[in-house]
């Protein structure tokens, strides 16, 4: 691609991106500095802002990571959601990550802990840059946009919205912290504005796990990270693959009849065949749920319990049964 015809492409997403915000829209800055002052930012200014950070290295962040908080700051003001992917609606931490960082082209993984393993590893937040990704708990549990002078941009929690807040007042170190776009990415090919997808990192078992070629294997071919899935084995059935128990469950995954047939499992006692349909089933459940840990209460305590509590469901099995699991993932990873 020449130079002309980049030029030529990023004048056109700049009309484009004034054409969806033709009107000045407002946002509060008060949650990062306490003034209570506002600030208003034109589609027009804002096509500009993101085109300048794309095509000169020495603007604003000398980074593209300038657009990431640009594009960002567009959803300040919108409700937590948990589950929210739609800022028409809501957004919840990696939904707003995940939608942040598609309108610019890159297509991250829906769950906070996946989008934790994206990119490239930052060492600590002194080296970090406006436009990486920031992610808190072992297992990670929470994600947000780094916007520089440490301050991240995040969708906290029910009851508040999209906001920009100090990295110091979560209340929990960064765990780590990730860079999707390269430095260089600004001066090369389509100025990094082409799709692309941005994989997880691979969790890949120790070769000393039960069954780990088959957990590998329905990790490569799912998402579901392996470490998740040795974790759920261990907890259900301690790898045994012929264990049944007192209310029916089947095999390694310790799947029921009629769940199991709905995976697709003919044998539940086939290590195998377990191992893909629990790794189809958890694909399925944090889908819908957007996190690892309902995605587990719903695996113990059915879909309709994480839904009627919203959130884990006050039952001391599946509340230990998430928290060993967790562990025993994160003793794996």
């Amino acid at each position: 691609m020449t130079l002309s015809s980049v030029t030529s492409r990023i004048q056109e997403i700049q009309q484009q991106l004034a054409q969806f915000v033709p009107t000045a829209a407002t946002t509060s800055t008060s949650a990062a500095s306490g003034t209570g002052t506002s600030t208003s930012t034109t589609g027009t200014e804002f096509a500009t802002q993101l085109g300048r950070a794309m095509t000169d290295p020495s603007s604003t962040d000398s980074s593209a990571g300038a657009a990431v908080v640009a594009d960002a700051k567009k959803y300040l003001g919108v409700p937590y959601q948990w589950g929210g992917t739609d800022p028409s609606t809501g957004l919840d931490c990696s939904g707003l990550v995940q939608r942040v960082y598609s309108d610019l082209g890159y297509s991250l993984p829906r769950v906070s802990y996946e989008q934790a393993t994206c990119g490239t590893k930052v060492d600590s937040l002194a080296d970090a840059q406006p436009g990486d990704i920031l992610a808190f708990g072992s297992p990670v549990h929470h994600v947000a946009i780094y916007a520089g002078n440490g301050e991240m941009i995040q969708a906290p929690h029910t009851g508040e919205d999209v906001q920009i807040s100090k990295v110091a007042d979560f209340g929990e170190p960064v765990a780590t912290i990730r860079r999707i776009i390269p430095a260089d990415s600004v001066s090369g090919g389509s100025a990094g504005m082409a799709a692309r997808a941005v994989a997880p990192a691979s969790a890949q078992v120790s070769s000393a796990t039960p069954y780990a070629a088959a957990f590998d294997a329905a990790s490569a071919r799912t998402g579901v990270p392996a470490t998740l899935l040795a974790a759920v084995a261990k907890q259900e059935s301690g790898f045994n693959a012929t264990a049944v128990s007192p209310v029916g469950a089947e095999g390694l995954m310790q799947l029921m009849p009629g769940t199991a047939k709905s995976l697709g499992v003919s044998d539940p006692m086939n290590p195998t065949q377990a191992i893909n349909g629990a790794a189809d089933y958890l694909r399925t459940l944090i889908d819908k749920f957007g996190s690892t840990k309902l995605a587990l209460a719903a695996y113990n305590a059915g879909p309709g319990a994480v839904l009627r509590y919203n959130g884990v469901p006050p039952y001391p099995e599946t509340q230990h049964y998430v928290s060993n699991v967790l562990s025993s993932m994160g003793a794996a990873s």
